[in-house]
């Protein structure tokens, strides 16, 4: 320590620095007598005699731990290594650092610079050996004093946590009472609205579609309009990090946590910088207290959802995802039963394509696990989850219905407070703007201002609850009763979106194992239910190049039974009648129903697979086919010739005509019995069961060999099934022929039908005995 006359007037003629510094911001605002004790040390230089003085005080609000960077310190750094600073002075050695590193560089530099560090006991030259050991004690000291202020304190709120009596600051939805400690906030409408997040996320399962959902029906969320003091509040829509927060918070779960963030420590261009904030894993909070206070939900629910959201996010390995839409049903619930890992859907084909499910392990170069069709797989675990629930599904039917209507009621309740409140808020601003001096036009127009806001408010909620009473009536409540007798029916409903059914699903399974045997070529999944249940479904895995999009084979059977019968649009009537659909999943039609006979071919409809030969219709030989198409052919010829009609010439300007004497109604009656089938320039005879059909007529542009023009190949089919209509009912084409051509002008059309003529001449021949 020095006197006066030990400071040389070299550096009295140097400039002298003061510097000033409190270590948080609530310090600069309320202790003012600790600063303005600060600032005198201005009267403390020129008392020693320096002239020049100046005030450093940028580092107001700033910790001197090293924490932090403090701009203010290295400026008076930077200034001593110049040697313009004579003296520096400070109200005590924790102003100018309360960390070892900085404490000693300073007083190292005024060594160096013969300057001084002034404080309220002397001055001290920091170039004597006892002054230096000295200004390092009280450093040290400062140091010491700061940790032990911080553990003292640290172990007093820690023990005070433990108890569950540290009021730190709580979440929206509770406040600290003076008698009771910590309960439910007073405001009812801030409590159904954290009720709300709750009940839909348990109904959606995932954070943003709560937030969605919510922004739908207009709900809205308080938020602090004072900082931080948490006093005063406005409503504005709800948010992404309002749910969220809630969702995460453990408080809702009714327990008192404390120390769920950490400090962390990192050196930052050579200097040692203190983070706070960061969180720690739940298994590494300080203090945990469950069933501290009344909670919005329990505690196993909360730990539920902590699991649901971890893994609902994105690129986070293990656990079921959240249904989000999307094509494909079990996307996040499928694993590898080779692997373990996810299998990853990807879409195949033209256009939209169709989903897969793969493994994407591509390790070590080795092939995929496995990869199957996904339309086959969801199909199957949808027909499995509807078995499952069918015993239970009158009652979920009445307890879906319960919570449409707490739901309805609910939303029906945040909107009648949303008016209670926005009525208040209405009144209070009358009351105010009533208070008011109206000679005091600036306030009073600020206040009718406010006034009129409020009143706009009440009438959009006003407007809000007449349309939701009026979209609300008692019978449009969906009857969930019928649609628990037909849960096909419902999961099939155009209404029915994928997210809804990915939920579902997700709601009765757990995870889905899957599997491939190569050898049965099956898909073999293993479904956990939830409840520890098993169960296992076997997919059959189609070829390569077979489809799934193939036509039902009762479909087809129906065709086959029709097509001798009737036309293409009446069989595309009768399929949609039976609810019957094409291979993808479309109504039909007369021209659907055409062209899927015209690729099934000969083989698929109107004929039976093997020919009376014994040998299908494709391996046998030409002229055994031959031989079989030219006796109907010539025996068709033979009746037209009999019947006084020459055959038709290969000609196109005169095309083969078949005139029958105004019988036209006779032949139209036997047709519509045994019609021909013409699809693409071939004829398919009728086919009944016992009569095999041994070929078929080629019509087209070479028809003229056997039959003459086109015209005349029409007309030798119509002729072939007048000719099998009457053998399948017994008759001799040839008589028959002759004798309704005889008696046609004389006989009501109705006896010369097929299937009356043979009764008719019966009953004539006792006439004539």
């Amino acid at each position: 320590m020095t006197s006066r006359n030990l400071i040389p007037a070299t550096i009295l003629k140097r400039r002298a620095v003061v510097y000033v510094r409190q270590s948080t911001q609530a310090q600069v605002q309320l202790n003012l007598e600790s600063q303005r004790r600060q600032y005198e040390l201005v009267d403390v230089a020129r008392r020693w005699g320096f002239r020049k003085v100046e005030v450093i005080d940028e580092d107001l609000g700033r910790t001197a731990s090293g924490a932090v960077e403090r701009p203010g310190f290295e400026r008076l750094v930077d200034d001593l290594c110049t040697g313009h600073v004579g003296a520096v002075l400070c109200l005590e050695a924790s102003r100018l650092s309360r960390n070892g590193p900085d404490w000693h560089r300073l007083l190292e530099l005024c060594g160096e610079a013969d300057a001084r560090v002034i404080d309220l006991d002397g001055v001290y030259d920091p170039g004597l050996p006892n002054d230096r050991l000295l200004l390092g004690m009280k450093g040290s000291i400062s140091e010491f004093e700061l940790g032990v202020l911080r553990a003292r304190m640290y172990e007093a709120a820690r023990a005070k946590a433990q108890r569950g009596e540290q009021r730190i600051s709580v979440p929206f939805g509770y406040v600290w009472h003076r008698d009771y400690g910590l309960g439910f906030d007073p405001d009812i409408r801030l409590q159904e609205t954290i009720r709300l997040i709750f009940a839909r996320f348990r109904e959606l399962g995932s954070a943003r579609q709560v937030l969605i959902s919510m922004i739908d029906d207009g709900v809205h969320f308080p938020r602090p309009s004072d900082g931080k003091k948490m006093v005063s509040f406005a409503w504005v829509p709800v948010r992404y990090r309002n749910v969220i927060s809630v969702l995460k918070n453990p408080f809702y779960a009714g327990a008192y946590v404390y120390g769920k963030s950490e400090k962390r420590t990192e050196i930052v261009d050579g200097r040692v910088r203190k983070s706070y904030g960061h969180y720690k894993p739940a298994s590494d909070w300080a203090v945990v207290l469950k069933e501290h206070h009344e909670g919005y939900i329990g505690w196993s629910e909360y730990e539920r959802n902590q699991e649901l959201l971890a893994a609902n996010a994105y690129g986070k390995a293990g656990g079921v995802k959240s249904g989000r839409g999307g094509r494909a049903l079990l996307p996040g619930l499928l694993s590898c039963g080779r692997c373990g890992r996810r299998l990853v859907v990807t879409y195949a084909g033209r256009g939209q394509g169709y989903p897969v499910y793969r493994c994407e392990n591509t390790m070590m170069a080795q092939a995929r696990c496995m990869s199957f069709n996904g339309f086959r797989t969801d199909a199957a675990v949808a027909r499995e989850a509807l078995e499952a629930v069918a015993p239970m599904a009158i009652e979920a039917a009445l307890e879906a219905e319960q919570m449409q209507l707490e739901s309805e009621a609910r939303r029906r309740q945040m909107i009648e407070m949303d008016l209670q409140q926005a009525r208040y808020e209405a009144s209070l601003a009358e009351r105010r703007y009533a208070a008011c001096d109206p000679e005091n036009r600036l306030i009073a127009a600020q206040l009718e201002r406010n006034w009129e806001a409020t009143l706009r408010r009440v009438e959009t909620c006003e407007a809000r609850l007449s349309e939701v009473q009026r979209m609300e009536p008692v019978d449009a409540i969906p009857d969930f009763t019928g649609l628990a007798q037909d849960l096909e029916a419902a999961w099939n409903a155009p209404g029915v979106d994928m997210r809804c059914r990915q939920q579902l699903l997700r709601a009765l399974i757990k995870d889905i194992v899957a599997d491939v045997d190569d050898d049965a070529r099956d898909v073999i999944l293993t479904i956990h239910w939830h409840g520890g249940q098993h169960s296992q479904v076997r997919v059959r895995k189609p070829k390569s190049g077979e489809h799934g999009q193939s036509t039902p084979e009762e479909a087809l059977a129906v065709m086959r039974s029709m097509a001798t019968r009737w036309s293409d649009a009446e069989i595309a009537a009768t399929l949609n009648r039976m609810g019957m659909k094409t291979g993808q999943g479309k109504t039909w039609t007369a021209r659907r129903v055409q062209s899927l006979r015209t690729c099934t071919r000969s083989a698929a409809i109107g004929l039976p697979t093997r020919t009376a030969s014994g040998l299908p219709c494709r391996t046998r030989p030409r002229s055994l086919r031959v031989a079989r198409q030219n006796p109907p052919v010539r025996q068709g010829r033979h009746i037209a010739s009999r019947a006084g009609h020459a055959p038709a010439r290969p000609t196109r300007s005169a095309p083969a005509t078949l005139k029958m004497n105004g019988s036209r109604p006779i032949w139209r009656a036997n047709l519509r019995v045994s019609s021909t089938t013409i699809i693409r320039n071939r004829c398919f005879p009728p086919f009944e069961e016992g009569v095999h059909n041994e070929s078929v007529f080629a019509l087209g542009r070479k028809s003229w060999l056997f039959c003459g023009s086109d015209r005349g190949g029409q007309r030798a089919a119509i002729l072939y099934s007048l000719i099998v209509g009457a053998k399948m009912n017994d008759i001799d084409p040839q008589a028959w022929l002759a004798d309704a051509l005889a008696r046609l002008p004389a006989y009501p059309a109705d006896d010369l039908l097929l299937w009356n003529w043979r009764s008719a001449k019966l009953r004539t021949q006792p006439a004539a005995a």
